[in-house]
């Protein structure tokens, strides 16, 4: 018993406690088969004695059911995905499944790697956030393995099993705001452009925007580390774009750091440049002043992910509230006013021009 006590007990050891063959074991512990009560009862007396405790692996193999979900999201330091593995999680646990989860860090290549190891811990279905779904080589194996999946915040049309916001027409209504504010030249500034489908779509429709209404076509900077050089990069944006006056960022930490660099380059919100943020995290509405921003329900987009794909698990109808929780509204707030005169422009610009010496490197 010793030796037994000093590493995880087997399906062996029970039937070698009980006085039983594996064969019997099994039965038991799988529940298939005829067994005496006899027999039931000493199997499970030594597998409590033992603490062994029967893994699904085996019975999922057989059923070709885990019970558990994988997700992949880039991170959970953003609160938004944080709040959708949270709404995942509820859903899973209320169906009496679990959740595995992988961060890829906006690398492809680790997305790949996450979902190849989660195809290979035999997960009933997959919910993710891929980076750029159009570079993806995870998508590929998806299909060839014909697992069931759901599309997480990636908005493809087409593809019936998603929960995510149409990004392109949240950005038009962005440019929309930005107009009724009075302002007729904007910028855009996103984090890692390039590795973002949801990033590039928000841009296409302020795009669409400024081409539909006649508008000068937004400005652009491309951040790829938020916490590297962020005062000088936008300093440098803001000289070589003088006449902006309105900021759509691509998501609300990234809003809140620029408010924060425009601070310590001695400009205000909204008196000097208007801010727009995109996700409507809680910490916005506690700045001063409040972040404007495209409001949405990761909570909700989660949840709806997991119906989707355990719908198709334990083949239920999908419900009729499901479309509902990709929905999005503009959230006014006080980063966004009125565009500052061009006296105050001027004055902007020269203020820049000053700070730049001290702000060499861009």
């Amino acid at each position: 018993m010793a030796e037994t006590n000093q590493r995880e007990a087997t399906i062996r050891d029970v039937a070698r406690l009980a006085g039983c063959g594996i064969a019997t074991v099994s039965r038991v512990l799988n529940e298939s088969g005829p067994v005496s009560d006899t027999s039931r009862r000493l199997v499970v007396d030594a597998a409590r004695e033992l603490g062994f405790e029967f893994s699904d692996v085996g019975r999922s193999l057989r059923n070709a059911v885990t019970r558990t979900i994988g997700c992949v999201v880039p991170s959970i330091n953003n609160p938004v995905y944080a709040a959708a593995v949270q709404g995942i999680q509820t859903v899973a646990r209320a169906n009496g499944h679990q959740l595995l989860l992988s961060c890829t860090g906006y690398d492809l290549d680790e997305e790949y790697a996450a979902v190849k190891t989660l195809i290979g811990k035999r997960v009933d279905a997959l919910i993710l956030t891929m980076s750029d779904i159009k570079a993806s080589r995870a998508v590929e194996l998806l299909h060839n393995r014909k697992l069931k999946h759901c599309l997480l915040f990636n908005h493809m049309p087409g593809i019936p099993q998603r929960s995510a916001v149409d990004n392109c027409s949240a950005g038009f209504r962005v440019g929309l705001a930005f107009a009724e504010a009075g302002h007729d030249r904007v910028g855009y500034i996103a984090l890692r452009l390039a590795q973002s489908d949801r990033a590039q779509q928000r841009f296409e429709g302020l795009s669409a925007f400024c081409q539909t209404t006649g508008l000068e076509a937004p400005a652009l900077l491309e951040i790829e580390e938020q916490s590297r050089n962020l005062d000088q990069r936008l300093s440098a944006f803001l000289i070589a774009n003088p006449a902006v006056t309105g900021l759509f960022v691509s998501n609300d930490l990234l809003a809140i750091a620029i408010i924060g660099a425009l601070r310590r380059l001695g400009l205000s919100v909204p008196g000097d440049l208007s801010i727009v943020g995109f996700d409507g995290i809680e910490f916005g509405q506690m700045l001063q002043p409040t972040l404007a921003t495209i409001a949405t329900d990761p909570h909700a987009m989660g949840q709806a992910s997991a119906y989707m794909v355990l719908s198709s698990i334990l083949r239920r109808p999908a419900t009729d509230t499901l479309a509902a929780s990709a929905d999005f509204e503009f959230r006014p707030g006080g980063s966004l006013g009125r565009p500052p005169s061009k006296d105050a422009l001027a004055k902007k610009l020269q203020l820049l021009r000053q700070l730049s010496p001290a702000h060499a490197s861009f």
